[in-house]
């Protein structure tokens, strides 16, 4: 279990096929601390559903007629600050998940994660941290052909390499989507060491979350 959001976290479901929609939905309405408070069909509908109830957590598809869920998580963010979006995706839409990324999505899970993972996932997210499926990151990363870094990228790839051996251990294990807890497990340390040194090497790199970890490493891999 995660650490507590503090009250009944709100979820708005978006996925174009209902049979998928109506069991996420029951999936996230047996937690208490978890209550679905609208569907949607698109992007479209999830804009109306935010903008009705004020959601903590969206579930977005990405793939959806009317609107698709990357301009829709662009949209929710830039309109609904609070509102935070967790994309649900499958392995072949990789490149998808990188541009809802991108346009601040909070993270993403595989459609077919274990319905506490799901649940766990929403908690995170509406806590204000982020969370990666790591199945699905490695193969995100390594589908991406970066440009030449440009000039933020260098200073970025200059930060990296003054990480110290601890630091850079951590950011890698980061940035492929693994949790604090299994990073703890990884490396034998506590999640209290870990949580500090992923503090200590996000504002080293100037990096304000995990998932912009993952977005650098992404770019800058072939660099490193």
């Amino acid at each position: 279990m995660t650490e507590g959001f503090g009250r009944t976290v709100r979820v708005v479901v978006c996925d174009d096929e209902q049979l998928l929609r109506e069991a996420l939905s029951r999936l996230v309405d047996v937690a208490p601390d978890l209550t679905v408070v609208g569907l949607a069909g698109n992007g479209a509908e999830a804009l109306e559903a935010v903008a009705r109830h004020s959601p903590d957590v969206v579930l977005m598809d990405i793939r959806m007629p009317v609107l698709d869920g990357i301009e829709a998580t662009r949209r929710i963010v830039r309109g609904h600050p609070r509102t935070r979006i967790l994309i649900l995706t499958t392995y072949d839409l990789d490149s998808y998940v990188y541009a809802a990324l991108q346009a601040g999505a909070s993270g993403f899970l595989l459609k077919d994660a274990p319905s506490e993972r799901l649940r766990d996932g929403i908690r995170i997210v509406a806590a204000g941290n982020s969370v990666l499926a790591p199945e699905a990151t490695a193969r995100m990363i390594e589908a991406l052909r970066p440009d030449l870094p440009d000039e933020a990228d260098r200073v970025l790839l200059t930060a990296i390499t003054n990480l110290t051996g601890r630091e850079r251990e951590v950011f890698d294990l980061v940035a492929t989507g693994l949790s604090n807890q299994q990073i703890a497990e990884r490396l034998t340390i506590s999640r209290y060491t870990v949580k500090v040194h992923v503090s200590s090497m996000l504002a080293k790199l100037g990096l304000p979350d995990r998932i912009q970890a993952v977005l650098a490493l992404s770019r800058l891999r072939p660099h490193l």
